[in-house]
């Protein structure tokens, strides 16, 4: 293996062929630069989409109101559905819901405190929002239920909130105006993997209260207990049909009653992934596989221009293992090197799309009001157990393609190689 001679002859052998050594390296430095990319573009998608799915609870559930579509039981089409606060005591009562919060949404408020104005997106909410949309508080305390019984004016908020009217000010128990209407700062909180926090929650019956809903609610949001599609849907069913039984509307009615399910999404969305990332894999090692068969076909041609060498060699002595030995390890050399610079690029170039992906997110301005937003493209890199593993995946790429050609030098007769012209 050390034989400093079989080096020496070996990389006399790649000088004396440069044009063909580039070429074979080339390719097989191509093939897994390819899976590299391909790797790392599929788990860039398949990272942003589940981040997006991680700003809320995976197994959230939202509903919301609209106008009826389809005509029932003598009731015509285009009757406004409205959602109240009895709808929000029978739901909680379905089996298979965990968390569930009405919601009140009020876009472009106006903030107030002392010198400093904002406009940020307000929702009246009961307390359980925070485990749907994922809050993780920063300071203070979320609403509670007794907020909500005794129509407090209390106000939780994002920091981007509190940054802006705050400043280094300790926020807590300070009052900030909001439409004109003075609330108490009782937490500071931030949104899972969101980039932005321009939003804030007040108790759904102060809101109700103050901004002259009275009892009606816009839109509900839920988690539930079911961890797989199926059950995520019986329960989604039951809400429609329990909501489309007091209001009187089609069950069917998506224009009634809208309903957004994320497990349902994130289950469909993985199974979509899991079909794409097989589908890498079989392209990236069919590519890797086309340049290692490009590989031995080299190596079949340099044991053909070498055949005569080859039979002198055999002819004083030289065994079928050492030639066999000195093919082998020019192959290995070969693919090795450049399926390395291949791999360094691939991965290299990842890493650079990743640095600029990052940037684009953290830059991005997500409205505070939406569900979604975000990058669907997040962390393209490639798992450094994947990138050893295809190293080792070269490297035993090279043993087989040298293998053949090597194996046909060493049933190579010294006679017959000796008239070879």
């Amino acid at each position: 293996m050390f034989d400093r001679d079989k080096w020496q002859e070996i990389f006399s052998t790649i000088k004396k062929n440069k044009l063909r050594t580039f070429l074979t390296g080339f390719s097989v430095a191509w093939g897994i630069f390819m899976l590299m990319i391909l790797l790392g573009s599929g788990n860039g998608l398949h990272n942003g989409v589940r981040m997006n799915f991680n700003r809320n609870a995976l197994n959230a559930l939202w509903t919301w109101t609209g106008e009826t579509s389809i005509p029932w039981k003598g009731l015509k089409t285009g009757r406004p559905i409205r959602l109240t606060n009895d709808d929000y005591t029978i739901l909680k009562r379905i089996e298979g819901i965990e968390c569930i919060s009405g919601r009140i949404g009020f876009s472009n408020s106006t903030f107030v405190h002392k010198a400093e104005t904002g406009s940020y997106y307000v929702e009246a909410v009961h307390p359980d929002i925070g485990v749907v949309e994922n809050h993780l508080l920063d300071d203070g305390r979320h609403i509670n239920d007794y907020d909500i019984k005794k129509r407090r004016k209390v106000i939780i908020i994002g920091t981007d909130i509190k940054e802006a009217l705050f400043k280094d000010e300790d926020a807590i128990g300070k009052n900030v105006k909001v439409n004109g209407i003075m609330f108490k700062v009782i937490g500071v909180f931030h949104k899972y993997q969101s980039t932005r926090n321009r939003i804030a929650y007040i108790p759904l019956s102060t809101g109700q209260a103050v901004f002259n809903w009275g009892n009606r609610i816009q839109s509900f949001a839920f988690t539930i207990s079911m961890t797989d599609k199926l059950g995520s849907i019986a329960v989604e069913n039951k809400i429609r049909e329990t909501l489309a039984l007091r209001h009187r509307f089609d069950p069917e009615d998506r224009k009634a009653l809208g309903s957004y399910n994320s497990l349902k999404d994130f289950t469909e969305m993985n199974n979509v992934f899991f079909g794409i990332k097989a589908f890498v894999w079989i392209i990236g090692i069919f590519t890797l596989i086309a340049s290692i068969v490009g590989v031995s076909n080299i190596m079949l041609i340099v044991v053909k221009e070498r055949t005569k060498e080859i039979g002198i060699r055999k002819s004083l002595g030289a065994t079928p293992g050492s030639v066999i030995a000195l093919i082998l390890l020019e192959s290995i050399l070969i693919t090795t090197i450049a399926g390395y610079i291949g791999l360094v690029i691939g991965v290299g170039i990842m890493e650079v799309v990743n640095l600029i992906t990052e940037q684009i997110a953290a830059g991005q301005t997500v409205d505070a009001g939406e569900r979604g937003g975000g990058t669907m493209f997040r962390n393209p890199t490639v798992d450094l157990n994947i990138a050893l593993a295809s190293t080792a995946l070269l490297i035993a790429a090279g043993t087989i393609a040298g293998y053949f050609p090597a194996r046909r030098a060493a049933r190579i007769k010294p006679i017959e190689a000796l008239r070879d012209e």
